[in-house]
């Protein structure tokens, strides 16, 4: 009895396999996970944190030498940039608004009014969203251009020396190039909220004699309105960031934030005021991009 009330009881998880041996913990130690995550870390940091480090370094910078904020004021005080950034602004916000409508309109189509295809045209909207931007405005230049097919055509029928569709150099041409090429992106996670809606409520509604407006507004479009904020987010940071849309477009008088970097540091050799909106530009979009991550959390994206 003595011998057997000093025989240890194994203990629950840490009882010894079969040959005498006992299991080791093949759990990861904290330093392990620290070691792995070093080499992406320090890639990106070369990569991105580092040139962005320079960038900002070069802001404080001017052409006399030393450091100062004096490329901040020159670059605030300068009419170019403020008009610069109002057009960005206003640019980005109307896109946005734009896709919004034409998406929802688009997606409520593709959703829930039958036709031949629309399985198709659904697949080919996530094809669309890997086209480069500039493809979709060289499209419309082919249409819409100077020498495009609408003009060609209408100087053909009626002997003029020049057609009527001049807007693709206006702002109302990158206003219509950015929503035809990111209102997909709306598009797509409107399609997904669809498909989660419960088709029982449309029947029951429609059953009780609801017009087809009303079931949109009260039904369809709540639930559509965490899909909405995200996509419609999505395309602000998009827009706000977007350079060769505006570039290919031609557009006279149409400097965005993007180009004028591009035009202080290419054309006039002014680094420091170009690093100056480089930041800035980073600031904002930074700023949106966190309002898109909050939004699509709580849409669940």
């Amino acid at each position: 009895m003595a011998e057997a009330a000093a025989e240890p009881r194994p203990v629950v998880g840490l009882a010894r396999p079969p040959g005498g041996s006992r299991k080791t913990s093949t759990a990861p130690r904290p330093y392990g996970a620290l070691v792995w995550a070093l080499p992406p870390v320090a890639l990106l940091a070369l990569v991105f944190l580092y040139p962005l480090a320079l960038v900002v370094r070069q802001s404080f910078q001017p052409d006399t030498g030393g450091t100062s904020v004096q490329p901040y004021a020159d670059v605030f005080a300068s009419g170019a940039f403020r008009e610069a950034l109002w057009t960005t602004v206003w640019l980005a916000v109307a896109a946005t608004v734009g896709c919004l409508v034409l998406g929802f309109v688009l997606a409520l189509v593709i959703a829930f009014v039958p036709f031949p295809g629309a399985r198709a045209v659904a697949r080919f909207i996530d094809v669309f969203l890997s086209f480069p931007s500039f493809l979709i405005t060289l499209a419309l230049l082919f249409i819409y251009g100077t020498v495009g097919m609408a003009n060609g055509a209408w100087t053909d029928v009626t002997g003029a020396a020049e057609g009527p569709f001049q807007f693709l150099t206006t702002p109302w041409g990158v206003l219509l190039a950015e929503i035809t090429y990111f209102t997909p992106f709306v598009m797509r996670p409107l399609l997904a909220a669809f498909s989660q809606l419960d088709t029982g409520q449309l029947e029951a509604a429609s059953s009780l004699g609801a017009r087809t407006s009303r079931i949109v507004r009260q039904i369809i479009l709540p639930e559509a309105l965490p899909a909405l904020a995200a996509g419609g987010s999505l395309v602000l940071v998009l827009c706000l960031n977007e350079f060769g849309i505006v570039l290919f477009t031609g557009a006279k008088g149409v400097t965005t934030l993007p180009t004028l970097v591009y035009g202080k540091a290419m054309l006039e050799s002014d680094y420091p005021g170009a690093c100056v909106v480089a930041v800035v530009n980073v600031l904002i979009s930074v700023g949106l991009y966190g309002l898109y991550r909050v939004v699509s959390r709580r849409a669940g994206a």
